[in-house]
């Protein structure tokens, strides 16, 4: 049987942390200390140092990518003798809950909004795609939130298609993770130069699916994929970390659909925690997630206190 490493030997270039690191050049950093506290996620300590390490490098990486296929449609087009609608680079990320991929997102569109090729960058995150929570519980779906099945992939890959295609001020459904549903307001998106969409089923395509006509998905749209990757067991402690940190700060929010995990002491708190992880996150990593990893155009693999202990960079 074939073992994950070897399928990441055939498929993918390994960079150390210092070897990676090196790849940066010349490229000058951009946010400050304040900066970053404002992006990082609730559990995580992320540095300066880890961005000049691994989120320049990544920056300069895409900048260059973006770059090539911009001029390939100049010439592209200029043979054609037309004047296309302004499309945008589209990057996915996708990972685990708690794995951080939403703060690698913000950091990423940080950066390469520097980059004065492509200034505007605009961030999507799939929740806002999750069934409002009323359907979810009409479906029997509640214990299944962040399942494929509980997002309405219809409304997504419409959304995704026409961004794509160049419409101009196209609307996508913001959330609450206060309320724990669907928000009334919407997010636009007027013709960026990049779009980042961030979700843990970003990746997923028809051989996912169980049904016998395969309709399109997300990642068919998408021209550079992330993956954030991390050992189950330091995921599931980062979630009950993260858990206890929520229950001190946004559930004891009276608005809060958690309000009542605000009242657990600590062992209380570890333990549901624990349990949601078991039954529900661990689960949906396992089948739905993981199995969409290898899959990426890049896996950042993180090892303990959220730092990345190694890129993987696909061949082709």
């Amino acid at each position: 049987m074939t073992s994950t490493n070897q399928i990441h030997q055939a498929l993918y270039l390994a960079f150390g942390r210092q070897q990676w690191a090196e790849l940066r050049k010349s490229v000058p950093l951009t946010l400050s200390e304040i900066d970053l506290a404002n992006l990082r996620g609730i559990n995580e300590n992320i540095s300066l140092s880890e961005v000049t390490d691994i989120y320049l490098p990544l920056s300069r990486l895409l900048n260059l990518i973006v770059g090539a296929k911009q001029k390939r449609g100049v010439v592209l087009n200029e043979f054609l003798g037309r004047t296309p609608p302004k499309r945008p680079y589209i990057i996915s990320i996708a990972g685990s809950v708690a794995v951080g991929k939403s703060t690698t997102a913000r950091i990423l569109q940080a950066l390469l909004r520097q980059w004065p090729e492509h200034p505007k960058v605009e961030l999507v995150t799939t929740d806002g795609f999750l069934y409002p929570l009323a359907e979810l519980k009409r479906r029997g779906l509640l214990q299944r939130k962040g399942f494929p099945e509980s997002y309405d992939m219809k409304l997504l890959v419409e959304f995704i298609a026409k961004v794509k295609s160049g419409e101009e001020q196209v609307s996508a459904p913001l959330y609450s993770h206060i309320t724990y549903d669907r928000l009334a307001q919407q997010q636009v998106i007027n013709q960026p130069d990049i779009l980042i969409i961030e979700g843990l089923n970003v990746l997923q395509t028809g051989q996912d699916s169980h049904l016998p006509m395969q309709e399109p998905y997300v990642s068919d749209f998408v021209d550079f994929s992330i993956f954030v990757d991390a050992n189950e067991a330091l995921l599931k402690d980062w979630y009950i970390q993260r858990f206890l940190k929520f229950r001190q700060g946004a559930f004891s929010d009276t608005n809060s659909y958690f309000h009542h995990y605000s009242k657990l002491n600590d062992q209380e708190a570890k333990r549901i925690a624990a349990n949601i992880w078991d039954s529900i996150n661990g689960p949906n990593l396992n089948l739905n997630i993981l199995p969409t990893r290898d899959r990426a155009s890049l896996i950042l693999q993180k090892g303990a206190d959220h730092l990345m202990s190694q890129v993987l960079m696909r061949k082709k």
